[in-house]
C-alpha cells in the first residue's frame, strides 16, 4: 500500500517546515503550501488523501477555503488554529472538518489525529461497499453514494457533510441509544470531547431540518445519556 498523500497548508514557514518533517518521517508523502492558491494548485497537479488546513491564511481563511473544498470533494480535513474555542470547533464541525487541533500542538497528536481520521476514511469505504447505497425511513430516503437526503415529498435536503454523517449513524443504528462519545466515534468528526456542545448543536440543527416536512424528527434524548433514532430503516 503507498504511503497516503498529504497537503499541509500553513503560512508560518518554521512550523511548514517542521511539520512536514515530522510527517515524512512517519512516512507521508507531504506536500507543502503556504496560501489557499498554492492549495489549489497542489490538489490541481495531484489529488490528496488528506489536507491539514490553517484556519488564520492570509488572503483566503482556511473556513473560506473549507466551504470552497467541500462544495467540490469530500478529502479529509483536519483544521489547525491558535483559535481554539468551542464556537470555532462547532464551526468546523458544520463545515464539515474531519478534526480540529488547537495551536500549539505536538507532532505525536498530529500524527494521531491523522492516523485515527485516514483509519476511519478506510472504514467507511469498506462499509460503503457492503451496506445498502439507500435507505429509507418515515417517507424519508437517503443516498450514501450520492450523499444526499431528499424529504417524503421528493425535494432534495441542504445537508453539511458534519450533518449527513451523523444522519447516516443514526440510520446505521437505528432503534438503539447511543451515548455523545459514542456519536462521536461513529461520525467522522472528532471536534472536542464529549463534553463539548458541538455534537447537541449538530443534533439540534438535523432535527429541524427533518421537521421540516411538517413531521416530528425521528431523533428522542435520552436524558442523561444521548440520543435514540426512532424509526424503522427500511434497505431496499
Amino acid at each position: 500500500m503507498s504511503a497516503a498523500s498529504i497537503v499541509l497548508v500553513e503560512d508560518d514557514p518554521q512550523l511548514r517546515v517542521l511539520t512536514a518533517r515530522a510527517l515524512q518521517e512517519h512516512g507521508y508523502r507531504v506536500r507543502s503550501v503556504a496560501t489557499g492558491a498554492e492549495m489549489w494548485v497542489a490538489l490541481d497537479n495531484q489529488p490528496a488523501d488528506l489536507i491539514v488546513l490553517d484556519i488564520m491564511l492570509p488572503g483566503t481563511n482556511g473556513i473560506d477555503l473549507l466551504r470552497q473544498l467541500r462544495k467540490e470533494s469530500e478529502v479529509p480535513v483536519i483544521f489547525v488554529s491558535a483559535r481554539g474555542s468551542e464556537q470555532d470547533r462547532i464551526l468546523g464541525l458544520e463545515l464539515g472538518a474531519d478534526d480540529y487541533l488547537g495551536k500549539p500542538f505536538g507532532s505525536r497528536e498530529l500524527l494521531a489525529r491523522i492516523g485515527a481520521v485516514l483509519r476511519r476514511g478506510a472504514s467507511d469505504g469498506e462499509g460503503e461497499r457492503k451496506r445498502a447505497t439507500e435507505v429509507r425511513f418515515n417517507g424519508w430516503s437517503l443516498s450514501f453514494a450520492r450523499r444526499e437526503l431528499r424529504s417524503p415529498t421528493g425535494a432534495l435536503v441542504d445537508l453539511t457533510s458534519a450533518e449527513f454523517d451523523l444522519l447516516t449513524t443514526f440510520v446505521q443504528e437505528s432503534q438503539r441509544v447511543i451515548g455523545r462519545e459514542r456519536l462521536i466515534e461513529l461520525s467522522r468528526s472528532r471536534l472536542g470531547n464529549s463534553s463539548d456542545r458541538s455534537v447537541d448543536v449538530l443534533v439540534s440543527r438535523l432535527r429541524r431540518k427533518l421537521s421540516e416536512a411538517g413531521r416530528e424528527a425521528p431523533i428522542v434524548t435520552v436524558r442523561g445519556v444521548g440520543y435514540m433514532f426512532n424509526a424503522e430503516v427500511e434497505r431496499p
